[in-house]
């Protein structure tokens, strides 16, 4: 959940020209993970997901909903024509804001999913 969150925040404040929330609003001093302050967690080993502990899920859940409102607010004022915007040319094709935010959803959802298989496991499990 907490690399989800990441990847959402260091995605969309890069299209909006912002600062992450992650620094901006000193959530990475509140998680006091063991990784560099623009880590998300992409390509970590089994030992850098096995020291990702959260210490309450009111933390996760926090920087959760900073990063959502920030997200809400910035896809609300788009307009159409903001979505055909190339956001990253290094691509053939390059990527657009709109093929970008819809990346970031699939892999938010495919996180989030994972995440709800594995509480479906240890629930069944007690």
């Amino acid at each position: 959940m907490w690399h989800l969150t990441r990847v959402q925040d260091d995605h969309v404040s890069e299209v909006a020209h912002a600062e992450q929330i992650w620094t901006e609003q000193d959530w990475v001093s509140r998680f006091g993970l063991p990784f560099e302050p623009f880590d998300t967690g992409y390509g970590h080993s089994t030992q850098d997901v096995a020291a990702t502990e959260v210490s309450s899920g009111k933390l996760l859940t926090g920087y959760l909903d900073a990063v959502h409102n920030r997200t809400t607010r910035y896809v609300g004022g788009l307009t159409d024509a903001d979505l055909d915007r190339v956001v990253d040319s290094a691509w053939d094709p390059p990527v657009t804001l709109g093929v970008r935010l819809v990346s970031v959803i699939a892999d938010d959802l495919e996180h989030a999913g994972q995440a709800a298989y594995i509480r479906g496991v240890l629930e069944r499990q007690s």
